[in-house]
């Protein structure tokens, strides 16, 4: 009983070990566009997240263009009126390695077009353009693509074309493993794969790795059914025998994959497929092979070669001895280069006259682009805000890259040592701007143009514009700027031309500029009636320096201020006294009344006293003085 019951303890030990070690869920984020509320789709009934608070854009009912397309009754479509560039910003997403997936949508209504084309981008690489026919392509009807997040968020941005707007029903996030479709040397975090086309052979059902059961690090990948190559050429095979090493790090193919494949035939031995890319682009080319034919027993039996565009890539392929055995999973993956639009695999028998494929995978490689600097990008989204630009500059996303998206009125710069793009140039002149000029625009540091003419901005210049050395080029003319001309605009050693004309600028032009004047720059500063102190101008009076003027201020200040508190002591003052007027006349009667009391008790005394002295103490009148009675 006792060993037992140790079996049992180290067993239960053991199982919690494993399920401690276990790999955590990966990370993933499915958004639902358009909706209101978080959302569950059959059949696996995974969770939609509703997209409030990640772009603009406008929801709607949505029209779903394909049966693959996720189940979901809302989209989201960007108008140009918002801006040629919108995006989706989604923060809190963990470092790591991505399967970023798109679906597209359709807006039933009679005044939109049936299928817009527009360019997707992300983390500012351009991945995908849509072309006319998308809708009728179930593989068109989404992009997905294997990509390096590496600061917490990721942008997706969508970029019309002018033709139609464009109309998202959902984007998915999904985690992978960091090593997953590691190709060699190039491949890393400067890589994007886009998944150009994904087959499982032999077989008419479409499935995703969540119908195959498959692991949640593989990424839930779409796999296209393609039961034959051509028209008996070739024959499906199909086995229900479970199949060795096909889930494995790190990209976890589910193992149903290979329970079908497509076999050549005595007609047509090799196996010949065919797809449409894009020129002049590099392709990962991934081949899934597992000998599940009955008529084969073991290795030597099926042996051929792989051939890409007519190049032998792959010599005496032996699926059952390369994998080590029947119904075990084997992988074959090349990169190659493609000039023209075609890509071809072929399948060439060598022994047993016919070839055998499960699955197939292409990739086309994408450098990833470099971004604009972070610093710059927030001076740039501070002035957006501060000038209130109009939303049809957009201004989403990254300023300078896709190179085929910039932001309307941005020009960029790249450098190369730093591998980070730059804005050398604004030009915004005449646009509507009604705003005010921010400090934010001096973290422009490698501005050389700066046009914000005929404008209705106010407010004053900012003196730290003075410090973006780079500045050659300035131009704030025909707009409602006032205040006096920062003395740092002085220290631009490098500008050429300015024009502060047509505004409300008043006090002296500072020494500075007008010494430049004749150095050959150019400089502007008529129609503002307040400047003066250099030719074509009016004549300064006393200049007063900055600290006079302070002093000044401070000294009017305070003589106001002992003029209203003498003027409270005079008024409190004349209250007292007409307090004590007022309570003088209420006593007046009795004041009377007193008086007349007291005299005549003084003339009663005055009587007595005469008459007491009458006999003893003669005196005469001289002697006693005035009467005190007239």
């Amino acid at each position: 009983m006792l060993r037992f019951t140790l079996l049992f303890l180290l067993l239960v030990f053991f199982s919690y070990l494993a399920s401690s070690s276990a790999r955590p869920a990966p990370f993933a984020m499915r958004i639902s566009c358009g909706a209101r509320e978080n959302v569950r789709t059959p059949p696996t009934y995974v969770r939609w997240y509703k997209d409030f608070g990640y772009t603009g854009g406008i929801p709607t009912n949505a029209t779903l263009p394909s049966f693959i397309t996720p189940p979901l009754k809302t989209l989201r479509y960007f108008p140009l009126s918002e801006g040629p560039e919108n995006c989706y910003g989604i923060n809190r997403v963990p470092k790591g390695h991505y399967t970023v997936r798109i679906f597209f949508g359709l807006i039933a209504q009679p005044d939109f077009d049936r299928e817009p084309l527009f360019d997707v981008s992300v983390e500012g690489t351009l991945i995908h353009s849509l072309e006319s026919g998308w809708t009728s392509n179930d593989e068109q009807t989404f992009v997905e693509a294997l990509v390096f997040l590496l600061d917490g968020t990721v942008s997706i941005c969508f970029h019309s074309t002018g033709h139609g707007d464009p109309a998202i029903i959902s984007i998915e996030i999904l985690q992978v493993d960091n090593e997953a479709y590691y190709f060699g040397p190039d491949w890393g975090k400067g890589v994007i794969l886009k998944a150009t086309s994904r087959l499982t052979c032999g077989t008419s059902k479409p499935r995703f790795d969540e119908d195959y059961s498959g692991d949640h690090w593989g990424g839930d990948r779409y796999w296209h059914p393609i039961r034959t190559f051509g028209q008996n050429a070739d024959e499906p095979r199909s086995t229900e025998n479970a199949i060795k090493q096909a889930s494995n790090a790190p990209n976890f193919y589910p193992e149903a994959l290979y329970q079908s494949a497509i076999v050549s035939t005595d007609s047509q031995p090799d196996l010949t497929y065919n797809m449409d890319v894009d020129p002049n682009k590099n392709y990962s080319i991934w081949l899934h092979f597992a000998e599940i034919d009955a008529s084969i027993s073991g290795a030597g039996q099926r042996v051929f070669d792989v051939l890409i565009n007519g190049d032998t890539l792959f010599e005496n392929i032996d699926v059952a001895e390369r994998s080590g055995g029947r119904y075990t999973a084997l992988v074959l993956n090349t990169t190659v280069p493609v000039s023209g639009r075609t890509l071809t695999i072929t399948l060439h028998p060598k022994s047993g006259n016919h070839a055998i494929i499960n699955a197939i995978e292409v990739f086309q490689i994408i450098a990833a682009e470099s971004k604009t600097s972070p610093e710059e990008v927030k001076a740039l989204q501070a002035l957006k805000k501060a000038l209130g630009l109009p939303t049809r500059f957009g201004w989403n996303g990254d300023p300078c890259v896709p190179e085929e998206h910039p932001w309307s009125g941005a020009d960029c710069h790249f450098d190369k040592s730093g591998s980070k793009w730059f804005i050398d140039g604004l030009d915004l002149d005449n646009q509507g701007l009604n705003g005010f000029l921010p400090d934010d625009i001096s973290k422009l540091h490698h501005l050389q143009n700066l046009n914000l003419s005929g404008n209705t901005i106010h407010g004053s210049i900012p003196s730290s514009l003075g410090t973006v050395n780079s500045l050659k080029f300035l131009d704030l003319s025909y707009n409602l700027l006032n205040g006096s001309i920062p003395e740092s605009l002085g220290q631009l050693t490098e500008l050429r031309i300015l024009n502060l004309n047509g505004n409300s600028l008043s006090g002296r032009v500072p020494a500075a500029l007008g010494g430049r004047l004749l150095n050959g720059a150019s400089f502007n500063f008529t129609d503002n009636a307040g400047l003066c102190g250099i030719p074509g101008l009016r004549t300064c009076g006393p200049h007063l320096s900055a600290g006079a003027k302070v002093g000044i201020a401070f000294g009017a200040s305070l003589l106001f201020l002992v003029l209203v508190i003498c003027s409270v002591c005079y008024w409190k003052r004349r209250q007292n006294i007409l307090r004590a007027q007022q309570m003088a006349a209420r006593g007046a009667p009795y004041a009377k009344a007193r008086t007349q009391f007291s005299h005549d008790i003084q003339m009663s005394r005055h009587h007595n006293h005469h008459h007491n002295n009458n006999g003893n103490n003669t005196r005469t009148a001289a002697e006693n003085g005035p009467s005190l009675l007239s």
